[in-house]
């Protein structure tokens, strides 16, 4: 047994011997009251009555002790809930950060030691694409690892040290022309009355967004896909689709991209589906419930 079982052990065992060392001592000290007040049958009576309050006395104490236990197990099955999600979270925001930019990096690295000889143009802009997008890549990384640090450490939001800006979906058309570098051209369609989003749900759309792209460009086999992103009162939609492979291509199958995008969506009390087109392709489409809009709630009053 470990050392710190070993003291637990040795606590619980101390503990139980006082409770029954201060049991015998409070009956004892009953019975001692009860026959200097008490004559004849009187005693017995009463010598029952202080048994029985005792009793009681031990059953209040074992309830309060286990409702002390059962709030202290609720804590602990709690932080570790947190501390679960928490590794979700941070597994998500890698995968979903470095993924996208990795397979524009192999993509670009193909292309460029193809040509390299024979058209060292493309070659060279193949290697701007790649530098370009490491660079964006190793700042997100930063930024997720310095977050990381400063709440290991305690630090509150205003001494945080500034980090870059979390993505979100007015960074689309920055996304799309990223995605065209690796040969997918990318049709980006905004709808309904455009705001300014709440920072989760804006870096989740984005993701989700970002993951579908990554999935057709690995394996959609295709050079054309659309995002539409329609605004409404009560909900944000986002919809993928393109006219690659269907399920034999980005499937639920290929790692935890659509995993992660189930989780994000989840979180947020969303829905999200994804599968192969009847006319062909793959289509990925997530619901969004936003907050109500401030005229929405002026003209309702």
């Amino acid at each position: 047994m470990p050392p710190a079982e070993d003291e637990l052990g040795d606590q619980a065992t101390r503990t139980r011997r006082a409770s029954i060392v201060a049991a015998a001592v409070s009956f004892v000290v009953q019975l001692l009251v009860v026959g200097a007040f008490s004559h004849g049958d009187g005693l017995t009576v009463n010598g029952v009555i202080a048994l029985l309050a005792m009793a009681a006395s031990c059953i209040a104490g074992l309830l309060v002790r286990e409702r002390r236990e059962h709030a202290a197990a609720l804590r602990e099955r709690a932080v570790a809930e947190a501390v679960t999600a928490e590794r979700l979270r941070i597994a998500r925001e890698l995968h979903d950060a470095v993924a996208h930019s990795i397979g524009i990096i192999a993509i670009q690295a193909g292309v460029g030691s193809r040509v390299i000889r024979t058209q060292p143009d493309q070659a060279r802009e193949a290697l701007r694409v790649i530098e370009a997008t490491s660079r964006e890549t190793l700042s997100g990384l930063r930024r997720t690892v310095v977050s990381l640090r400063q709440a290991e450490r305690g630090v509150t939001a205003s001494e945080q040290s500034p980090l870059a800006p979390a993505p979100g979906l007015a960074d689309l058309e920055r996304l799309a022309a990223a995605t065209a570098d690796a040969g997918v051209h990318v049709d980006v369609h905004r709808r309904g009355n455009q705001r300014p989003l709440p920072t989760e749900i804006d870096l989740s759309a984005y993701r989700v967004v970002q993951e579908a792209l990554t999935n057709v460009v690995r394996h959609a086999g295709t050079s054309r896909c659309e995002v539409v992103v329609a605004y409404g009162n009560e909900e944000l939609s986002l919809e993928v689709v393109d006219d690659g492979r269907g399920s034999e291509g980005n499937g639920p199958g290929h790692g935890f991209g659509i995993i992660g995008m189930r989780e994000r969506v989840g979180l947020l009390g969303g829905r999200l589906t994804t599968g192969p087109r009847p006319e062909g392709g793959f289509r990925v489409a997530a619901r969004l419930p936003l907050p109500t809009p401030l005229g929405v709630l002026t003209e309702a009053r």
